[in-house]
């Protein structure tokens, strides 16, 4: 089963990607399962669900939620997780027969040995992080003996599936089992463009507008 971690709906404030959408363009893209994981919130995910009519394609309902650590992914949820403590974060998850994973531990974290060691899986590839910034992942899941999740971090439609690996389920598709193998993971990275683009749109959501102008410039900036 070819599956995609980590992607953003437009229920997260930087993403206006319809959970239709989702759907359609996953199945085009070849995967067969998708974990929506929304900022702090599981309303992508279930709403994806519900409307996947497809018995050979599965949905995960998860989330990406912004801890005092940095982001923390939970799969396989029913409830919202409220707390934004990660070692609380990591309980509420844990308490719905959750999955936890640690998303581009690399990139805007401050780690530590609890978050590291109670994560079911680490994302040694995501669309958006560097190359440096995932072999970084890589290392650090390697050196904790900590399988494998790979994911696009999509916000648009193009970039689902660009960060994708090979997944089994067990216990009829409830539970899964993670890979150790490299081979098992397959990616290409985001545009850059791309982007910069979803932190305009995260500043029109979120209606501050102070940054749109040096989104706007580095964009410009980077067409010289």
């Amino acid at each position: 089963m070819i599956a995609d971690f980590h992607v953003h709906s437009k229920y997260s404030y930087d993403s206006i990607l319809s959970p239709r959408s989702i759907l359609k363009v996953a199945k085009r893209h070849g995967l067969n399962c998708i974990a929506v994981t929304d900022h702090n919130t599981i309303k992508g995910g279930i709403v994806t669900q519900k409307l996947n009519i497809d018995k050979d394609f599965l949905v995960i309902v998860g989330i990406e939620v912004q801890t005092e650590i940095g982001d923390i992914i939970g799969l396989n949820l029913t409830e919202e997780i409220k707390s934004k403590n990660s070692i609380d974060a990591i309980e509420e998850i844990r308490s719905q027969g959750g999955y936890v994973i640690l998303p581009h531990p690399s990139r805007g974290h401050k780690l530590n040995e609890y978050v590291i060691t109670n994560s079911d899986a680490i994302e040694v590839f995501n669309g958006r992080s560097t190359v440096n910034q995932n072999n970084e992942a890589l290392d650090l899941a390697k050196k904790y003996n900590k399988p494998f999740a790979a994911g696009s971090d999509a916000h648009f439609a193009s970039e689902i599936g660009i960060g994708r690996f090979n997944i089994n389920f067990r216990y009829n598709r409830q539970g899964i089992l993670f890979p150790s193998n490299e081979k098992s993971i397959l990616g290409e990275h985001s545009p850059w463009y791309l982007i910069n683009l979803s932190q305009i749109i995260k500043s029109v959501k979120t209606k501050n507008f102070t940054v749109i102008p040096k989104q706007i410039f580095d964009t410009l900036y980077q067409t010289l």
